[in-house]
């Protein structure tokens, strides 16, 4: 691929993977007829085999970096797969698809943080505003557009589990921007898929045996296929390649978006038509991530 398409190729994932994401938060919420880490289990597993029709031989040619990398495979794939997949459908069993898109929408506080503290990523003060803009956006939509309600927001257990999966993409995101691999992009993500499902299979046996098997009917099979290809391969892929091009913080600001889509698409697929209130925060976060993403003069 040549210097010139990669940027603007990084720009457009960036947008895209959001979107992509928005498809399993979703599915979180309304998918309760497979177990939170069966259902994990099941989308990544289906991923990886996916995605080692295309990369299986590099893979294969590349297994001494991997036997080299082996700890930070694991580690991503315990962040990445686990923590943010069996976590986040846990935590859709009680709380809303809205509340999932909006407390996923701080990871690029903590990816920021991070970035910012451990490899010294330089934030400018447009970069500052930018960010400020986003989270006024996202906080609008929380409240509905009635500051208000700031006194009466609650929180449910599904939430605490999604603010751990928020968090942990942001780790996920630091390291896999900053944590040295001889591998490239596609080939990595599948060798930190295969860990994810190292680390989901004990704790998908642990929950069979709690509380059953998963169902293998045509609904099920179905569901992990879509979670697997949507916000599985194509919203990890856009995201590592954003990654690796834009850098952990100005790929991070993307996310973002996540609530603006999440609502877009429970319009026509649940009835839940856009308010007020999401418009003024869409004209708040997208400014914001045009200000936060922008690099400074002379860069």
């Amino acid at each position: 691929m040549t210097a010139s398409l990669r940027l603007p190729l990084a720009w457009a994932a960036m947008l895209l993977c959001p979107a992509l994401f928005a498809v399993n938060q979703l599915g979180a919420r309304y998918v309760d007829y497979v177990p939170p880490h069966a259902l994990a289990l099941g989308r990544w597993l289906c991923a990886l085999v996916l995605l080692l029709l295309f990369v299986g031989g590099r893979l294969w040619r590349q297994r001494a970096a991997v036997r080299r990398e082996w700890r930070d495979l694991l580690v991503l794939g315990a962040l990445g797969m686990w923590v943010c997949g069996a976590f986040v459908y846990i935590g859709g069993r009680t709380t809303t698809a809205t509340n999932i898109g909006l407390i996923y929408a701080a990871s690029p506080v903590v990816v920021v943080g991070v970035a910012a503290l451990a490899y010294g990523e330089r934030l400018w003060p447009r970069q500052l505003a930018g960010i400020a803009l986003c989270l006024l956006g996202v906080l609008w939509v929380i409240i509905k557009g009635d500051p208000t309600r700031l006194l009466t927001v609650s929180f449910t257990a599904g939430d605490l589990w999604i603010a751990v999966a928020s968090a942990s993409w942001g780790l996920y995101s630091v390291l896999l921007k900053h944590r040295p691999s001889g591998l490239d992009p596609t080939t990595r993500l599948a060798a930190i898929m295969a860990g994810g499902v190292a680390v989901l299979l004990p704790t998908a046996a642990i929950e069979a045996a709690l509380v059953g098997p998963p169902p293998l009917d045509a609904r099920s099979l179905a569901t992990v296929l879509v979670l697997a290809v949507v916000p599985g391969v194509g919203a990890y892929g856009a995201y590592s390649y954003a990654l690796a091009v834009l850098g952990a913080a100005r790929t991070a600001i993307g996310m973002y978006l996540g609530p603006i889509y999440t609502g877009l698409m429970a319009w026509p697929l649940l009835g839940e038509t856009p308010a007020s209130y999401h418009i003024a925060g869409a004209l708040l976060v997208l400014p914001g991530i045009f200000l936060a993403t922008r690099l400074p003069p002379g860069r």
